[in-house]
């Protein structure tokens, strides 16, 4: 029967193991034990209890790690019928029974034949047992006990998840909290203090402290600016033995990075630039770039430009270019270094995202001057009108003038134009001396022949009433006899090459030189082009179409004549 701790009474055996509760020793003493009471370690105070049948047993203890050249000696199983006349015979079984611990069975000596680890196993259940030696009967029932295995600091502290790598924002306040690391102790933490972790910084001070009883790792400094410093290396020591001289140590290395915050303005460089750009450069073009600095990164370091004052507001803009932070200069209008040889801009870039606990550090913003200095550019010639519109009559005579045109040199040198002709139907018209420039010039620098500039000419052929006119057509027309006095019989048109001016209207009449039927006149049908024959005998429309239903007809013959007005 397995009796408890706290039932030490037994009226046979007694299992007797006495170990000084101290660091690396252990010593061991016999205490009589009687069947009604049990006399506890280092003159503890008597306690009666109940008579009780069965084993008595008390935990014994052993020493790890012992190295000694003897068995180290555990405890003693002790019966009370035992007269130490040898009758009784003690049986050790359980776990590590026969091979890490052996009994003498005659003193019931237990022995601890290996070098034990605690952090291996803690503790071993065996059995005892005392028979009669005669008889070979048991003096009682088989009882259970605990062996202990006692620790020593033979652990040193370890950081598991160590190196670390942590970052905390720059210019945090002293004592902000960083990260807080933890070291295990594999030795016994119920017994003594080797497994008793104490924290300290070896390497990071002044800038970092560590809390010696939770591994709290803390800001040390006020303001630690990134700008000036970013990566620090801290060493952490855990130590056991609450940190005593003697106790085992492990370190761990933590690596911390400063953050960025925008506590930088940006600033340019200088404060006065001067940027040449030519007269040429196309509207719309980027002619320069300007950059001013920032510390700090990533968006605490974005900006944007503009123009705040000068005279060329209305000349030039300014754009951000994201990726590389730079102001790019674009021009709004054409530039002209005969009428304006330079302009001034203030330009200004400002930080996109603040951060108002910085604010003291501002303004997060900085202006500088630009002068920009416009580049005389040899321009070509500059025509007097985008276009010209000339007249000519077409039976004009070759050298006749058509028109002039007029182009001057924009630039200050205001050097001599000449002209020419670069049109296929305008040479053409020049053979037939439709056009003919007033002047011809030389430039007075022939060695840059590649300035031109080129006009639309425009020329209007008028037209002169050179041409007659003439019947659209032949004409045989049909008259019916019962035709009435005054019918309409047939309309004649003619046409006219010349234009409008020197063609329509028309005059018909009937060629006095052959003899005028009387039957037949002409009348204006008040059109432009065409005149009805009308049958004087009668008042009746011929229809002129095919099949016109008549009872007889005859064909008229008549001479016309036609002018135009």
């Amino acid at each position: 029967m397995k009796i408890t701790s706290t039932s030490c009474i037994c009226p046979v055996l007694v299992c007797l193991c006495f170990v000084q509760r101290c660091y690396g020793t252990a010593h061991h003493s016999s205490i009589k034990v009687t069947r009604n009471q049990t006399k506890h370690i280092e003159g503890e105070t008597e306690v009666h209890h109940r008579p009780k049948r069965g084993w008595v047993w008390n935990q014994f203890f052993v020493l790890e790690e012992h190295m000694g050249p003897d068995p180290q000696y555990v405890g003693k199983l002790h019966s009370n019928s035992d007269k130490g006349d040898g009758s009784v015979k003690y049986i050790l079984t359980g776990e590590g029974a026969g091979t890490i611990f052996i009994i003498d069975d005659t003193t019931g000596d237990i022995h601890s034949t290996k070098s034990l680890d605690r952090e291996q196993k803690t503790h071993y259940v065996l059995h005892a047992q005392a028979i009669d030696r005669r008889t070979n009967k048991p003096l009682e029932p088989e009882s259970e006990f605990i062996i202990k295995v006692q620790d020593i600091n033979d652990n040193a502290p370890k950081f598991t998840d160590g190196p670390y790598i942590v970052t905390v924002p720059e210019m945090s306040d002293m004592g902000t909290s960083v990260l807080q690391v933890t070291a295990t102790d594999a030795d016994d933490p119920t017994y003594g203090n080797s497994a008793r972790v104490v924290y300290s910084i070896l390497q990071g001070q002044p800038y970092f402290s560590v809390d010696p009883k939770t591994g709290v790792i803390r800001t040390a400094l006020h303001n630690m600016d990134r700008e000036a410093r970013e990566h620090y290396s801290v060493v952490i020591q855990a130590k056991d033995m609450a940190g005593q001289v003697g106790g085992l140590s492990g370190s761990t290395t933590v690596n911390i990075t400063l953050t960025d915050v925008n506590d930088n303005p940006p600033r340019f460089p200088q404060k006065h630039y001067q940027l040449y750009v030519p007269e040429s450069a196309q509207v719309g073009s980027a002619v320069g770039k300007i950059k001013a600095n920032d510390a700090d990164t990533g968006s605490n370091a974005d900006m944007t430009y503009s123009i705040i004052n000068g005279d060329g507001i209305g000349i030039f803009s300014i754009s951000t270019d994201k990726e590389t932070r730079e102001g790019i200069l674009s021009l709004k209008k054409p530039l002209n270094y005969e009428k304006k040889k330079s302009y001034t801009l203030t330009i200004e870039g400002a930080n996109t995202h603040l951060d108002f606990r910085f604010s003291h550090l501002g303004p997060f913003k900085d202006a500088t001057m630009l002068k920009i200095i416009v580049g005389d550019v040899d321009e070509p010639p500059l025509f007097s009108m985008p276009s010209y519109i000339m007249e000519v009559y077409e039976n004009a005579k070759i050298g006749t003038v058509v028109g002039t045109v007029l182009a001057q040199d924009p630039d200050s040198a205001n050097s001599l134009v000449r002209y020419g002709v670069r049109s296929r139907t305008f040479n053409q018209l020049s053979q037939l001396g439709a056009l003919r420039s007033t002047y011809f010039l030389k430039r007075e620098r022939p060695d840059n022949p590649g300035l031109l500039s080129h006009v639309t000419v425009g020329i209007r052929v008028l037209d002169v009433n050179d041409n007659p006119p003439e019947l659209a057509r032949e004409y045989d027309i049909v008259v019916c006899e019962n035709s009435k006095p005054g019918q309409v019989i047939h309309t004649i048109s003619a046409t006219d090459k010349d234009d409008f001016a020197n063609g329509p209207r028309f005059n018909f009449f009937l060629d006095e030189r052959l003899s005028i039927n009387p039957n037949f006149t002409l009348k204006d049908n008040e059109g432009e082009h065409e005149f009805h024959i009308l049958f004087n005998l009668s008042f009746c429309y011929i229809l002129t179409h095919p099949g016109t239903a008549c009872k007889s007809a005859f064909k008229v013959s008549l001479m016309l004549m036609c002018y135009d007005l």
